[in-house]
């Protein structure tokens, strides 16, 4: 039911008269999070790997509204995740699904470094 009405915030605010899709106004309790992360050396590769296995998953789930990776053009070992989600407890659940809690475990093998900053639409 949460997704449903997730989706339905989110169609709502696509409908915003004179709003194109690249600049749609978020639902008011949406919360976007950018998070930033610097493979250690020679991992690069499993770490993209494990952050694409977290894609799917993670769209599927309630209140996620966008999750997309991104790698550093001119640093091959960043990436970004570009997250946005219904609330901040959203967010909150999807730190407690199985592919998360996988990451979590993980993560700390592969990271030379990390930083995650919420962030709330203006306009």
């Amino acid at each position: 039911m949460a997704k449903r009405q997730a989706k339905k915030i989110a169609a709502r605010a696509a409908r915003q008269k004179g709003n194109s899709p690249g600049t749609r106004k978020l639902p008011k309790q949406a919360v976007t999070l950018v998070v930033i992360l610097r493979a250690k050396d020679g991992q690069d590769r499993l770490l993209e790997a494990e952050l694409r296995a977290l894609i799917a998953p993670t769209r599927r789930e309630d209140g996620c509204l966008r999750y997309d990776l991104h790698r550093g053009a001119a640093a091959p070992g960043a990436f970004l995740l570009h997250e946005v989600w219904a609330s901040r407890e959203h967010h909150r659940l999807h730190t407690k699904t199985l592919h998360f809690l996988r990451w979590d475990a993980r993560k700390d093998a592969l990271l030379a470094g990390r930083d995650a900053t919420f962030w709330s639409q203006i306009i």
